[in-house]
């Protein structure tokens, strides 16, 4: 028994049996891990799986699961991905257990049909690929996750044990993937026997990246433009009035009923027509179930959700994971764009859980309540050493809560962009909703064109001279005469 052997046996959990596989034997080319997950980590998950539903479309699949590797291991058998099973449809996960021989498939949830399928897939010795977004957990092991369900905790959820996790250096966020083994006696999850990939490379090479924290940040200097082949107005007014750069920090300032969510679907999609290469991720919290289904079927990127109906833990948790993978992503050189509907709605989810202090501010908002939120909404950077975080999110605005008032009075100021909606645009139904006089990007000179900036000027000194409600009727006015921002650009009169 080696030193890894001695320190991997301390970590494991004294509820659950030294259960685990042979030392000697070898499923890959690194060494066999037999941590037992604990025994009560969550709520009865495995009788009772707290969601199940049909994986979102959109998702991005960064690497085939499973590989040539395999076949020395397992001549006779195919690999079964965990995280395939996760994606198919549930008349689809049907069709694959009725090939495993499992009885009454439709009376059993989808969570328990998938475990139900790999643990049949394991008696036949064929092996099993788990793949997944790692939580690491304050016990120091963790689980995969998968953004198929919102990160939330599921049955066939994969352990890896705290050996594994310092071995090969991962953080909270990774996409790993590796060989996985079937629960046995008296164990709950399945268990992650080493680290094949990590996203999707080797340990090796990721392990010594520099840590998002250590990064450089900068002011944003790459434009991301919005105005695509449907030449929508919102996304043509939003380009010339607070143009978007990577690693902004963005605050949507809406009051209720001003299309926010509406102008947040243009926006990511927008951004996933014209910049296919960056990671989109739209997070909602707090948000009517209803209106998930609709971003899940309007936008090509990946969409993560906590409804109304979840604790203000589940909204929290899903932040963490979300604003953790970003920045595993941005320390790889990715262009992540974030999209929050609504920072509001976690601060709310924060300040809930957070302990009392004893010093409350106004309306109802603990001191040190907005600390994580803060720390949410400062991971938006754009980095020097390549790769950035942008964060567009909401802010809610005359709902009547003082607690919303005072949220955004903190947040106010701390964003390098602001997008102002406008009810009295609403009322007229004017849309976009923009208010151009209150909108605005800081240091907006990096991210215009030279010949951009001058034409720019002017319009603006022309429209703050009108009421907000003229002043966009005006701009959709010339917007409607010209097919592009460009052309409207070199249509304009600087001598006006």
């Amino acid at each position: 028994m080696n030193a890894d052997d001695i320190d991997q046996e301390k970590s494991e959990p004294k509820s659950e049996p030294k259960s685990g596989l042979n030392r000697n034997a070898s499923v890959g080319t690194g060494p066999v891990e037999q941590d037992a997950p604990p025994e009560e980590q969550r709520q009865s998950r495995s009788n009772n799986p707290v969601r199940s539903g049909e994986p979102r479309g959109g998702e991005q699949q960064n690497r085939k699961e499973g590989s040539g590797e395999w076949a020395r291991f397992h001549p006779s058998g195919q690999p079964l991905g965990l995280s395939e099973l996760q994606r198919l449809s549930f008349s689809d996960l049907q069709q694959r257990a009725a090939e495993y021989q499992i009885e009454n498939p439709g009376l059993l949830r989808k969570h328990e049909l998938i475990f139900e399928t790999l643990r049949r897939h394991a008696q036949r010795n064929g092996p099993i690929v788990g793949e997944g977004v790692l939580e690491v957990l304050s016990e120091g092991y963790g689980f995969l996750r998968s953004p198929a369900y919102n990160y939330f905790p599921c049955p066939e959820d994969v352990y890896v044990s705290p050996a594994l996790i310092r071995r090969n250096g991962l953080k909270k966020g990774n996409l790993v993937s590796g060989p996985i083994r079937h629960p046995k006696e008296k164990e709950r999850y399945f268990s992650l026997l080493q680290v094949e990939r990590v996203e999707g490379e080797s340990p090796e090479k990721v392990r010594n990246r520099i840590f998002f924290d250590n990064l450089t940040p900068l002011f944003p200097n790459r434009r991301i433009f919005l105005e695509g082949k449907s030449k929508d107005p919102s996304l043509r007014v939003i380009d010339l009035v607070t143009p978007i750069g990577f690693g902004q920090r963005g605050l949507i300032v809406a009051p209720p009923r001003t299309g926010k969510t509406v102008l947040m679907q243009k926006i990511a999609n927008g951004v996933s027509e014209n910049h296919p290469q960056a990671h989109l991720i739209v997070l909602l919290v707090d948000e009517r179930p209803e209106e998930v289904t609709d971003m899940e079927r309007s936008v090509r990127g990946e969409v993560i959700s906590s409804t109304f109906d979840e604790t203000p833990e589940r909204h929290v948790q899903v932040a963490e994971m979300v604003i953790d993978r970003a920045k595993r992503l941005a320390e790889t050189k990715v262009d992540v764009v974030i999209l929050l509907d609504s920072l509001t709605r976690l601060a709310r989810a924060y300040n809930t859980l957070q302990p009392h202090s004893g010093k409350i501010l106004t309306g109802g908002v603990d001191a040190n309540a907005l600390q994580k939120p803060r720390r949410f909404f400062a991971a938006a950077r754009n980095l020097e050493e390549g790769g950035s975080v942008t964060i567009l999110a909401t802010a809610l605005i005359d709902t009547g809560s003082k607690m919303d008032d005072v949220i955004f009075e903190e947040f106010k100021g701390t964003g390098n962009m602001e997008v102002h909606l406008d009810r009295a645009l609403v009322d007229k139904r004017i849309y976009p909703a923009i208010n151009i006089a209150k909108s605005g990007t800081r240091k907006e000179e990096l991210l215009y064109h030279p010949d951009e900036i001058a034409r720019i000027h002017v319009l603006r000194r022309a429209l703050s001279s009108v009421p907000p409600v003229e002043a966009m009727e005006l701009l959709l006015e010339r917007l409607r005469k010209t097919k592009s921002n460009v052309e409207f650009l070199i249509s304009m009169n600087l001598k006006d």
